[in-house]
């Protein structure tokens, strides 16, 4: 009785197993079947479009614009890139292009600048995170692919282009830029108060190893002790991953600084920080606003994480997706999303972006002075100071001009706050 039981369930799985995968294959039949019918019904289109549209096009034009067409309805970072963009691209992560000096995306048919770059065209511009581009020389952009829009603001240096700002609460304005061979500088640095200020514009070639330098400099060339950094990625709309993970591995010891997880949790990736924190414990500063995205914001939330820093400003853009480039023989290349971004702790940057550990929005700040107040130095007949001396007194005029920086609120309130991180410190 119980071998006839066991041979009755023994057939039924046998059944069970063979009608799913029965159900499996017809399903994979299916599929192949639409696949089929959707590529003759693409070319069907494609064959209509070329014979009957109203002026004469290309079977490369077609088919470039139905690639990009398929990657750009994934996400707005995904696209086509022909041969020249493919080259474009590859000449802004070397630090050397030529254009208009902004980093852009696409939002509801316009384009939204995501950051000026410093010392550029747009920058000097005055052009701001958030403005909308609406028109090219007097052209709209609704239509157009981000390509397309990237490629009529491209043009020989000297030459000039329109474009058409919406910016939040005001009217649309016009403003016209000449083109120039943008050459960044990615890495600046200064001495306000005892702290080391550090400005990345973008996370280019070799950045890690300026930002060394530039501690190392400040270091060498002082008599008194660093109070600490302030780190400056405002307006910084990313760059090489491998750059965001190098400076950030500068200021730790140890620790993830960055994962990057795909559609397969097999395929996750962790970077790690190797050597040891450069600056010994120093208290650092981070600054960002809405137009640090990518790579910034990879290393303010690292920093943010693991406690070694404070980041102050505004919350970020929140670009927390991995863009794999593919090389497509001659024929360009192809950009697709294929990872997001999490921080240390596990926070997805992905439309979140940064939050500021103190928000500081910016600001003007002008001094109080009592009109009616009177010191000694101001009667006309006041004795002199013998104990000032001519070098004295210039030293006075350079600090003054020096002081000038401090017209940044965020830079004045970041640079204030190490000064006092350093005083707990030493404290402590």
């Amino acid at each position: 009785m119980l071998k006839k039981i066991f041979l009755t369930m023994l057939v039924s799985v046998f059944v069970a197993v063979g009608t799913w995968n029965a159900k499996a294959a017809e399903t994979q039949k299916e599929e192949e079947i639409s696949s089929y019918e959707l590529l003759n019904l693409f070319g069907e289109v494609m064959e209509r479009a070329k014979a009957t549209y109203v002026e004469e096009v290309t079977d490369k034009q077609l088919i470039e614009a139905a690639i990009n067409g398929m990657l750009t309805s994934l996400d707005p970072h995904s696209s086509y890139l022909n041969e020249k963009d493919f080259k474009y691209m590859n000449e802004q992560t070397s630090g050397k292009f030529g254009g208009l000096g902004i980093e852009i995306t696409m939002e509801q048919g316009l384009v939204k600048i995501v950051s000026p770059i410093d010392d550029t065209p747009a920058f000097k511009a005055g052009l701001k995170p958030g403005d909308y581009i609406t028109n090219i020389d007097g052209e709209t952009i609704i239509g157009m692919t981000l390509n397309e829009a990237v490629e009529k603001m491209r043009g020989k240096p000297g030459t000039k282009v329109k474009l058409t700002i919406r910016r939040l609460n005001e009217k649309p304005f016009d403003v016209t830029l000449k083109r120039e061979e943008i050459k960044t500088q990615s890495v600046k640095s200064d001495i306000k108060d005892d702290v080391l200020y550090i400005r990345i514009g973008s996370f280019s070639e070799d950045v890690d190893k300026d930002v060394k330098k530039a501690f190392e400099k400040a270091k060498k060339d002082r008599k008194e002790p660093l109070k600490g950094i302030v780190l400056d990625v405002r307006n910084n709309p990313g760059g090489l991953l491998d750059q965001a993970v190098a400076v950030s591995s500068l200021f730790l010891d140890q620790g993830e600084i960055v994962s990057t997880r795909a559609r397969n949790e097999e395929d996750t990736i962790r970077y790690s920080a190797k050597g040891k924190d450069i600056t010994e414990g120093l208290p650092i500063v981070v600054l960002i606003n809405n137009g640090s995205a990518s790579a910034s914001e990879i290393v303010a939330g690292a920093l943010q994480d693991h406690k070694r820093a404070v980041v102050l400003g505004e919350k970020s853009f929140g670009k927390g997706s991995v863009q794999t480039v593919v090389p497509l023989g001659n024929e360009g290349a192809m950009r697709l999303t294929t990872a997001r971004y999490y921080t240390p702790s596990g926070r997805s940057i992905q439309a979140t972006g940064i939050e500021p550990d103190i928000v500081v929005h910016p600001a003007k700040l002008e001094e109080y002075t009592n009109e009616y107040g009177f010191s000694e130095a101001e009667y006309t007949n006041a004795l002199k100071n013998e104990t000032i001396t001519k070098e004295q007194n210039k030293d006075k005029t350079k600090d003054a001009e020096e002081e000038n920086w401090r017209d940044d609120y965020q830079l004045s309130r970041a640079v204030d706050l190490v000064k006092a991180l350093n005083i707990y410190t030493v404290d402590k």
